[in-house]
């Protein structure tokens, strides 16, 4: 039988040492062996390979199932909130430079008149958007 600490050491032990680890988490994004965009470019075969061994296998509906909605729900609701506002926040650039092709593209319709409720008419407006909008996604994928 190997040698090995308990569980409840080597977890406690794990997360002792992550509430003082931030410097060292901060030195390594600021001073990466590889840039991030390098290696993660050199990275994409294996990527499709994984993700097709685990399709292959179920491994997505094996792990929800073993996780279930407690999990997910338990997990959310401790981390989600306090993390939530501080991360829109913090995203609030990058989110108008991606919705900007969208507004702009939204902004330039011509929309057909509106019909009376439940018109026909109102849903070539709604299809008219719809398409605008699929468009500028195709676009931004380059398909």
């Amino acid at each position: 039988m190997a040698n090995i600490k308990d569980l409840g050491s080597i977890s406690s032990k794990w997360v002792r040492r992550s509430a003082v680890a931030g410097p060292d988490y901060q030195s390594g994004i600021q001073n990466p062996r590889t840039p991030w965009a390098a290696a993660a470019a050199k990275g994409e075969d294996n990527y499709k390979a994984g993700v097709s061994a685990a399709s292959a296998r179920g491994a997505f509906g094996k792990g929800v199932k073993a996780a279930g909605d407690s999990k997910w729900q338990g997990n959310a609701l401790r981390k989600g909130p306090g993390r939530y506002a501080e991360g829109v926040s913090l995203a609030e650039g990058d989110w108008q430079k991606g919705f900007a092709p969208y507004r702009e593209a939204i902004a330039s319709l011509t929309l057909p008149p509106r019909g009376m409720r439940g018109s026909p008419a109102n849903l070539q407006r709604v299809s008219a958007i719809a398409t605008t909008l699929r468009g500028v996604f195709e676009k931004k994928q380059g398909t």
